[in-house]
C-alpha cells in the first residue's frame, strides 16, 4: 500500500474521532490511537499527508460540510453515517484544496476506503456526492 493510501487512512480515522470526540487539533495530529508497532509501519510521507488532510480539513469545515450538504439528495447531513461523512470530508478537502491531485483519483480513493470502513452500499452514495461536487467545481461553483 502506498505512502498517500496510508495516509488517507489514517486521516480518514482520525476525522471519524475527531467528528465524536473534538479532541484539540495538537492532540488529533498526534495519532494516539495508533499503537507503536502501527506508527513504526507508517513512513513520514504518509505521516505528513494524513496530518496535511486533517489539519486543512478541519481548518476548512464550513466550506467542505456547506458542499456536502449542498449535494445531498433526499438526505438529512444530520443522517450521515459517521464514517461516510469522514470520507467525504476528507475526500472534498483534498477535491477543493488539493489541485495537483487529480480529482478522479481523489473519488477512487475514496471509493476504496470506503468499500473496506462503510456499509456495503456507502461507495455508491460517495462516489454520487464526490461526483457532484466536482461536477459542480469544474462549473465554476464549488457549493
Amino acid at each position: 500500500m502506498g505512502s498517500r493510501r496510508q495516509g488517507r487512512i489514517i486521516a480518514f480515522q482520525a476525522l471519524f474521532g475527531w467528528d465524536l470526540n473534538r479532541v484539540p487539533i495538537e492532540e488529533l495530529l498526534c495519532f494516539p490511537w495508533l499503537d507503536e508497532e502501527r506508527k513504526g509501519q507508517l513512513d513520514d510521507e504518509a505521516m505528513a499527508f494524513a496530518r496535511l488532510i486533517v489539519s486543512g480539513a478541519i481548518e476548512n469545515m464550513q466550506a467542505i460540510d456547506a458542499a456536502i450538504k449542498g449535494h445531498l439528495e433526499n438526505w438529512d447531513f444530520a443522517r450521515l453515517a459517521r464514517v461516510d461523512l469522514a470520507i467525504l470530508r476528507m475526500s472534498v478537502y483534498c477535491l477543493f484544496y488539493q489541485k495537483d491531485i487529480p480529482a478522479s483519483v481523489t473519488i477512487d480513493e475514496a471509493i476504496d476506503i470506503v468499500k473496506e470502513f462503510g456499509s456495503d452500499d456507502s461507495y455508491r452514495f460517495i462516489n454520487g456526492v464526490l461526483d457532484g461536487i466536482k461536477r459542480a467545481q469544474e462549473g465554476g461553483n464549488a457549493g
